[in-house]
């Protein structure tokens, strides 16, 4: 069997001066190359378990793994470590630093102390590879919040890290701007980078992870696979909602849902419509 990426372990953390634990007893494991998505409410630890990940703050108990390697906040530890697992926040203005697309892409490699000509090659290629080459010399304050998403997005798989965590990236973006992160995400995962997305956006995740975890009140209390997670959705996890796929997919008749995988993608479902539309024809006949 093999060794996890990543892998937590009854971790807990409290924040200084608050009584309540943010994460508590928090236990699951990553495997190399899944498409994860973090799910939970307002308040349920996502962004602290990512910082954790990330060990951008230490925890309280538990223990934290990766590859079998257990985490202990050395600096010669902290540094490869932070090299594997790179973080993109919430908010974009909290991981931009420079003046131009350009510099902020290149700050990063620059504390790596790559040579002059690697950190040049890594940023080209970045820049083509989320197509920032025409926003290269763009002053950071002139961009879109999608762009500096973008920017921000493209900063940290310069570095290119194994673990790729992404804290609600599709906020505020509209639906030509998720499609675009959506694209990005999957040539990065193609790449050979794990990626791990929390979010609140169920429409989001029901059609891109193949892996669903939930946090609640600081536990990991699903870990499966997507299909296996929205196929008991309703019962699994009530208290969020349910993706606009899959509670269409609700109203077709159990007979045929029983029968027929998960359709993901609104094209799937309308295939299903179309194919259902059909077999209603055929049993009409005489």
């Amino acid at each position: 069997m093999s060794v996890p990426l990543l892998e937590f372990h009854q971790v807990g953390f409290r924040y200084p001066n608050t009584p309540t634990p943010v994460l508590q007893n928090c236990s699951f494991s990553l495997e190399a190359g899944q498409k994860v998505a973090l799910l939970g409410l307002n308040g349920s630890g996502k962004s602290t378990l990512f910082y954790l990940a990330a060990a951008l703050y230490r925890r309280d108990r538990g223990e934290i793994y990766w590859q079998g390697q257990r985490l202990i906040h050395q600096p010669n530890q902290l540094r490869q470590w932070r090299q594997r697992i790179g973080l993109a926040f919430q908010d974009p203005e909290q991981q931009l630093v420079a003046g131009t697309v350009a510099e902020d892409i290149s700050y990063g490699l620059c504390n790596l102390d790559l040579p002059t000509a690697e950190i040049e090659a890594r940023l080209q290629q970045t820049l083509q590879d989320f197509d920032l080459v025409d926003l290269a010399d763009r002053p950071l304050h002139h961009l879109s919040l999608g762009q500096k998403r973008r920017v921000a997005l493209a900063g940290v798989m310069a570095l290119a890290p194994t673990l790729l965590l992404l804290d609600e990236p599709t906020t505020y973006l509209d639906y030509q701007q998720r499609q675009q992160l959506q694209h990005s995400l999957e040539k990065i995962h193609h790449q050979g980078t794990t990626i791990v997305i929390a979010t609140h956006d169920l429409d989001f995740a029901y059609g891109w992870a193949d892996w669903i975890m939930v946090l609640v009140n600081g536990q990991v209390t699903v870990s499966d696979r997507a299909c296996h997670v929205f196929a008991q959705w309703p019962t699994l996890v009530p208290q969020l909602g349910t993706p606009t796929l899959l509670h269409l997919w609700q109203q077709f008749p159990p007979f045929w849902r029983r029968q027929r995988p998960l359709p993901r993608t609104p094209l799937a479902l309308s295939q299903e419509l179309a194919a259902l539309f059909q077999e209603f024809q055929r049993s009409d006949r005489p």
